[in-house]
């Protein structure tokens, strides 16, 4: 006998599902249901229509109910919301939301892929004013786009730092709108740590963009939003986007068991407690494979996966559930950011013993055009070695070394497996030792105590305190900008200056990207000297580190000049 199988919304999760139980069972009845207009579109493309980079609205749909009918013999059903499961007659209720009728539909199994909402908080003042919107679908990014444009609307404030509301902001820029970014922690883009937000918070306010941080929505009115702090920002239009919820009434309601996180409690099949229902996506609850704990993940990679492996379920294909890491790439402005795995933060807070890797080296060989150094962390167990995480940020291909970098924590791979990477190389698209490469090296060197190192987050204390600083970089780079405090003694004249670095006080050195300083570092512990230390992320990290400081508080400036060439 067929199965009748019901899909509760469409994208990536729902939309999945249903084509991959198509391609198993062929006699299969396949129905989906969307509350929305649109079964299948680009939710990961939606802010790109504010700056037109997506030309028109329809660009964004992915597939038509008819396309589902003609190409799988798929039913899709638009405006149609599932309200109601009856798990004792295995029915379900549908509201056509177009006509308001009501149906009832019966299964044999079912997909939830429910999606998660944008979270609006009642605490807000004036959150359900008519220039207040959101971004989960194409029609709220034609009600947005539409009221921005019919309106004239010049100041937008968008209310979050994540994936969303930087990349609206981007595109509202892009568009030539002023643009303030308010977020109320103390960085955007949560999974980098503090030290490689600010490279990114200096791109956003190189672009024009008024980044708030520290400081939350109180108010929001006709023409501004006012914040705790008593600031009040221009903005005729407010975009919130500080995070969404997993959509669970409809499972709360048909008594299925909800996890701790909030998300539907599914199994290693992504089968709920109705041993006929699966739920998928950003509405379910999955296990972190680093943590070893239960989190929520609202990315599209890994909504297909679940898809394909609840599917497979209904069919006995056996899946190995692998937990999930968190891999994630985005674009701000002329910067590519990617990252994986834990960053430092979290493992502080899982009390996991670690330590990092920071570098700087090229993405592609030097006198390559659009050749720039690629800033990036990699974390590790320590003393294991195993590989915990890593970020990136540059102009270049972050993320194919992100993706190394997956594959090896998926694989429990260490630094050592790390080095040994045989990866492709011409002198156009990297270096014949890789930057992934690099940082295992650098790791290693750590791990076995070849050398010391300090973070930049460190180095103000370092500078206020009056420590002893060496910049390894040649004259003119000196005077190009240094810290205050500096000596300047080039790689080249340390052998002859050894007489300047003292012996019985702890000597802190850098360059531009912490490779000299590493050669020096290296040579003067050969020479004798013991309490030296390389500054991990050297110059480039600091004035990166510093900068965005200096742009936004009254404290005291500890490099005379940001030099980022």
């Amino acid at each position: 006998m067929s199965n009748k199988i019901l899909v509760v919304g469409g994208v990536a999760g729902g939309a999945s599902a249903a084509a991959r139980a198509r391609r198993l069972d062929e006699s299969a009845e396949v129905i989906m249901f969307e509350k929305g207009p649109h079964v299948s579109f680009s939710n990961c493309s939606l802010p790109y229509r504010l700056s037109g980079i997506v030309e028109e609205y329809e660009d964004l749909v992915l597939m038509c109910p008819e396309g589902f009918k003609s190409k799988y013999n798929i039913e899709a059903r638009v405006n149609s919301e599932v309200t109601e499961i009856k798990r004792d007659e295995k029915k379900v209720v549908v509201k056509n939301l177009e006509t308001g009728e009501e149906y009832e539909e019966s299964y044999d199994k079912i997909v939830l892929s429910p999606g998660a909402t944008p979270i609006l908080p009642r605490s807000i003042e004036g959150i359900n004013r008519p220039n207040v919107f959101t971004v989960r679908n194409v029609v709220d990014i034609k009600k947005l786009n539409e009221y921005i444009i019919n309106n004239n609307i010049e100041d937008v404030a968008v209310v979050g730092g994540g994936f969303i509301g930087v990349e609206v902001a981007e595109n509202l820029r892009h568009a030539g709108k002023n643009v303030s970014l308010i977020e109320a922690l103390d960085q955007i883009m949560a999974p980098f740590d503090y030290d490689m937000a600010q490279i990114l918070h200096k791109e956003m306010l190189d672009n024009g963009v008024n980044l708030i941080l520290n400081d939350a929505v109180a108010k929001i009115n006709e023409d501004s939003v006012e914040l705790q702090s008593g600031k009040k920002v221009e903005a005729e239009a407010v975009v919130m986007s500080i995070g969404v919820a997993p959509e669970t009434k409809l499972a709360k309601d048909a008594g299925l068991e909800i996890g701790e996180t909030r998300g539907i409690k599914v199994d290693h099949n992504y089968l709920t407690s109705d041993e006929d229902i699966y739920a998928v996506g950003d509405a379910i609850e999955v296990y972190n494979r680093l943590t070893h704990k239960k989190s929520r993940l609202a990315l599209a990679g890994p909504a297909q996966r679940q898809a394909r492996a609840a599917a497979d379920h209904i069919y006995n294909i056996p899946h190995r559930n692998n937990g999930v890491i968190g891999s994630s790439v985005v674009q701000i402005f002329n910067l590519n950011a990617a990252s994986t795995g834990l960053n430092e933060k979290t493992a502080k807070v899982e009390e996991i013993s670690y330590d990092i890797v920071y570098i700087i080296p090229g993405d592609k060989v030097g006198l390559m055009p659009e050749s720039n150094p690629m800033h990036f962390k990699l974390v590790y167990e320590y003393p294991t070695g195993k590989i915990l995480g890593a970020q990136a940020i540059g102009k270049g291909n972050v993320d194919k070394r992100i993706d190394v970098i997956a594959t090896l924590i998926m694989m429990g791979g260490t630094l050592e497996d790390l080095k040994e990477l045989e990866l492709c190389y011409a002198p156009l698209f990297g270096t014949a030792r890789d930057v992934v490469n690099h940082a295992a090296l650098v790791g290693l060197n750590l791990l076995n105590g070849q050398f010391k190192q300090v973070p930049v987050t460190e180095v103000r204390e370092l500078v206020e305190n009056d420590a002893f600083i060496v910049d390894v970089r040649e004259k003119d780079e000196y005077a190009a900008g240094h810290l205050i405090n500096s000596v300047n003694i080039p790689l080249s004249e340390l052998r002859d200056r050894l007489d300047e670095i003292p012996e019985d006080e702890p000597v802190y050195l850098h360059c531009r990207s912490a490779q000299r300083s590493y050669n020096a570092v290296m040579a003067l512990q050969g020479m004798g000297y013991e309490n030296v230390c390389n500054i991990s992320g050297s110059f480039l990290g600091i004035c990166c580190y510093e900068y965005y400081q200096d742009q936004v508080t009254d404290r005291e400036k500890i490099v005379t000049e940001y030099n980022f060439n």
